[in-house]
This record gives C-alpha cells, sequence and structure tokens, in this order.
C-alpha cells in the first residue's frame, strides 16, 4: 500500500481521499526540518501547502518517494530540479484557487481606489474625515494586466463586467484568445505607459523577477495604482518605495513578499500601500478545492500512474493511462534496444509517430524513450529526468508525427545520429498491446524482447547460424527464441536472440570472435 505524508495543514477531506483510494496517510504538521529530514524516507508520496521547504536535504533523505504534491500554484518552496533529478514527480493544483486569487486581486483594487482601509481605521477612531477619503471610480480606468493565464483571464472577465478596459501583457496569450477574453494584448512597454492600474499575475523567472523596477516606474503614467498578488520577487522593494514617494504611484496593494512573513519590509507604514498576509487563495472554498484536487492527483499516480498538473513530467490522465502504458512499454523497449547497441555520442534524436501512434499524447512515450535510450550511457536515468539530461547534453530531439498509412496500423520509428553512423529501430504493437521490435537499422524482423537478448550483426554467409548455436550450446546457453532478418543475400544480417539467463563476458568474448560477427552485444530489458 502506497504510504503519504501530510506536512502541512490540509482539509481533512483529502485524508478521506487518499484513504478512500488505498493510500495510508500520516498527517504530521509543523515539523523541523530535521524533523521531516528524519522520517521521510518512509513515504512515497510527500503533500505539501507553503510551510513545508523540500529542500536539497530533504530529497537526499527521501528513497522511497515518488510525488510531492502542492496543495496551491506556487512551488517555490520545492527543489523542482533537484526532485526531477531524482525522478520525483512534482505536481500542483493549478485551478482550485484560480478564482479566489483573482477576487482577492480585484478587492484591493477597489480597496486601493476608495481607500477603505485607511477610511475604516479613521472612522473606528472617532473621526469623520470625508474630504480626505475621495476616492477614483473604477469604471472606464484602463486595467493593465501583466500575465494573462488562467487567473489574469479571470481578472480580465471581472473587470470588463466593471466596464473597465482591459489591456494583457502575455508572451503565451495568442492573439485569437486576447480576442476571445475581450482584452487588448500589448507589449509591456505599452502597457506601462497607457495603464492607470496595474496588476500583477505572472509567475517569479528569471524573465520576470524584478519586472517593476526603477526603469519601468519611468515608463508609466503619473498617479498609477499598483496590485500584486501573485509572487513578492516581481517588485524592487526600494524602487517601489521611491516610486510611491515621489507620486509616481499613487497607491500599492501587496498580498505577497519576497520572504513571508516579511519581518522587515520598508513600505510597511506608508499610507499609500495596502498589506494583506497571502491571502490570495486564502478562502475556505479555495482551500478545500486544492486539498481535494492534489490528494486525486497523488493517489491516481501512486496507483494508476496517471500524471496530471505535474511541473517535470507530462501529463497523463487516468482515463488515458491504461492506454499509453503499452506505447509507454514500447518506447522503453525501442530508446533501450538502441541505447545498449550504441557505441559513440549521441547527437540527434528523431522519433517518428504513424498511424495510431501518431494519435496519441506521445510526450510520456517520447519521456520513456528518451529514459531507455540513455540509460545505458547515464546513471540515475528516469522518464522525468530523461529529457532534462537529453537537453544538459546537448541532445536535438524531436518528434514527427506522419497520419499517412503505413505498413502497421501504429508505428513509433526511432532515428539516432551519432558520432559514427545513423542508427534505426521500429516497433508497433500486436494485438493492441503487446510490443514487437518490427525494424533495426532497415531490417525487417518481428521481435518480442524478453529480460535477457542477443543482438548480433554479421555478413550474410552459409554456416553462420549453425557456428552461433553451437558456441551458445556450448555453453550451455539455451535460447528461448530467434529471430532472423538481413538487407539482401550476402549483405549484413541480423540475429535478435531471447536467451534463458545472463551471458558471461567470456561466451560474449567467443561470440566476437566468430566469423562474419561485425557486431554482438548482451542486451537486457
Amino acid at each position: 500500500m502506497p504510504r503519504v505524508l501530510i506536512s502541512d495543514s490540509l482539509s481533512a477531506r483529502a485524508v478521506e481521499i487518499f484513504k478512500g483510494r488505498g493510500v495510508e496517510t500520516d498527517v504530521i504538521t509543523g515539523m523541523k526540518p530535521e524533523e521531516l529530514i528524519a522520517c521521510i524516507g518512509e513515504y512515497d508520496g510527500l503533500a505539501v501547502r507553503s510551510a513545508t521547504k523540500v529542500t536539497a536535504d530533504v530529497l537526499e533523505a527521501a528513497e522511497n518517494l515518488k510525488v510531492i504534491g502542492r496543495a496551491g500554484i506556487g512551488v517555490d518552496n520545492i527543489d523542482v530540479d533537484g526532485a526531477s533529478g531524482r525522478g520525483i514527480v512534482v505536481m500542483n493544483a493549478p485551478f482550485g484557487n484560480s478564482i479566489t486569487t483573482a477576487e482577492h486581486a480585484i478587492a484591493m483594487m477597489f480597496a486601493l481606489a476608495r481607500q477603505i482601509p485607511l477610511a475604516n481605521q479613521s472612522t473606528q477612531s472617532g473621526q469623520w474625515e470625508k474630504s480626505r477619503f475621495m476616492g477614483v471610480e473604477l469604471t472606464g480606468k484602463t486595467l493593465g494586466i501583466v500575465g494573462c493565464g488562467n487567473i489574469g483571464s479571470i481578472v480580465a472577465e471581472r473587470t470588463l463586467g466593471l466596464k473597465m478596459k482591459v489591456i494583457a501583457s502575455d508572451p503565451y496569450l495568442t492573439p485569437e484568445h486576447a480576442t476571445e477574453i475581450g482584452v487588448e494584448k500589448v507589449e509591456l512597454d505599452e502597457l506601462f505607459s497607457r495603464a492607470e492600474i496595474i496588476t500583477l499575475h505572472t509567475p517569479s523567472t528569471d524573465s520576470t523577477r524584478g519586472i517593476l523596477n526603477a526603469e519601468n516606474f519611468a515608463k508609466m503614467r503619473d498617479g498609477v495604482m499598483v496590485v500584486n498578488c501573485a509572487r513578492g520577487e516581481l517588485v524592487v522593494e526600494a524602487d517601489m518605495k521611491t516610486a510611491i514617494e515621489s507620486g509616481k504611484v499613487a497607491g500599492f496593494a501587496v498580498d505577497v513578499f519576497p520572504h513571508e512573513p516579511p519581518n522587515k519590509y520598508s513600505l510597511f507604514g506608508m499610507e499609500q500601500v495596502i498589506a494583506t498576509p497571502h491571502l490570495g487563495a486564502a478562502t475556505t472554498e479555495a482551500q478545500e478545492k486544492v486539498a481535494l484536487q492534489i490528494a486525486e492527483q497523488m493517489s491516481d499516480y501512486l496507483n494508476a500512474g496517471a500524471v496530471v498538473n505535474a511541473l517535470n513530467m507530462p501529463s497523463v490522465t487516468a482515463e488515458d493511462a491504461p492506454r499509453l502504458k503499452p506505447y509507454m512499454t514500447l518506447g522503453g523497449q525501442i530508446g533501450g534496444l538502441a541505447g545498449q547497441v550504441i557505441e559513440s555520442g549521441i547527437s540527434t534524436v528523431t522519433i517518428e509517430y504513424e498511424g495510431h501512434a501518431a494519435e496519441i499524447n506521445t510526450r510520456p512515450v517520447t519521456a520513456c524513450l528518451l529514459e531507455g535510450l540513455l540509460s545505458p550511457l547515464l546513471s540515475g536515468v528516469n522518464m522525468i529526468n530523461a529529457p532534462i539530461l537529453a537537453r544538459d547534453r546537448s541532445i536535438d530531439v524531436s518528434e514527427v508525427r506522419h497520419e499517412r498509412d503505413g505498413e502497421y496500423q501504429t508505428l513509433i520509428r526511432l532515428t539516432v545520429e551519432t558520432e559514427n553512423r545513423s542508427r534505426t529501430v521500429a516497433g508497433t504493437l500486436f494485438g493492441g498491446d503487446k510490443p514487437r521490435i518490427v525494424e533495426i537499422n532497415g531490417i525487417k524482423l518481428e521481435a518480442e524482447l524478453g529480460e535477457n537478448m542477443l543482438y548480433v550483426v554479421n555478413k550474410d554467409r552459409p554456416g553462420f547460424i549453425g557456428r552461433l548455436g553451437t558456441t551458445l550450446g556450448d555453453a550451455g546457453v539455451n535460447i528461448a527464441t530467434f529471430q532472423l532478418g538481413r538487407v539482401s543475400p550476402g549483405s549484413d544480417a541480423l540475429a535478435l536472440i531471447q536467451i534463458d539467463g545472463q551471458l558471461t563476458d567470456h561466451v560474449l568474448d567467443q561470440l566476437c570472435s566468430l566469423p562474419d560477427v561485425v557486431q554482438a552485444k548482451a542486451l537486457s530489458f
């Protein structure tokens, strides 16, 4: 039975989901880092919110960990690269708190526009300062949304209902989607120059970190209002303080901070600043949604291999998993065969999908194929880190889908360019789910791969098969299956032989020394 640790406060219903799906669950919150390190090795899954820090030290101790689930969007508290390197899937729940976060951003806009926090404080202190708190209407104002993904799109929809003019800057926002949601797509500089209110809804990346800085404040209108319910690192604190003091920024509403809780924050105490303690996702409905979502996702992965909302692995839904499993097995075998016979560095990998294979979700299949290809050459390879390892080694990987009808109803072909030559391996599924290798380097054959295989390339001359069989027989090696193919009479031939047990180095040396042998390799699957 899989075992999951919940180390942050989650809805009790999440525990019910885990247990209802056969996942043993322990809830231990408020642990110190050393306490988490001491116990994490016992678990297959770890469910967290933002309090638990999944560091390199935690991952080092997580010997059995297969999946980390973040009940929310941000994974700043998780070493995603470190998890990927260890073959641990990192999931989040990106949609459960989208509405809540969008609503909080809009609430912050209203609070800025009508100076509600200060007015509340003044009134409750016994004062009646109507003239001091003269506000502005949101209707007709130009709102600039930086980052128009899921949350940004909801903000756009709601503010268009308030009769605001909405412009958005997002490199991934297509013109078609911009038209669909009713926003005008603009470049970032234009957004800064036109917007009367700016709201941030972009992740913290190398290109967005510090995006609100002195240079960009200078491009903005005087008296602009800014809302940040995304990431604290997006705003350069000192530059924001200067912009507020100069009047460039009339008001700043902030829900997120570079370090939480913020022990020192120079903007605290300024009348133009409204601050909340990271409440963007803090509604009963949102917390319930993300907790249930992450429990379902982690359970489906541990029980069925389904991958949804993973940050470091292609998605495989619970519905797709049974259909994709034989393709993933075939991809692993194709890659594994090629990887074990290649003897020089890889420069280019091309994976072609034909027939039914061209209609499936190919990304997890490609990941399995790359895992098989790279495993004989590198240690610690899995389908999660294989694409990363290929990229880090400057291996050019491409996928091609063919709609044409071929010799087989479904076919996957791998072409690997190495320093010395090009190699190909192709495979299909017999009966819908039985992997078969049907071509190697242009040579046709139909072979089922077993645990132990012998791969032999030889010159096609009379008597060779007899010498090969005799050598194996004299060594006490039993042949289970024997598949042959050749290009043409007298040219290169190939034998793919399933054997009972592993070959010793001595027997392999004998095979390599046989006349007409070009290459002999012991393979394992």
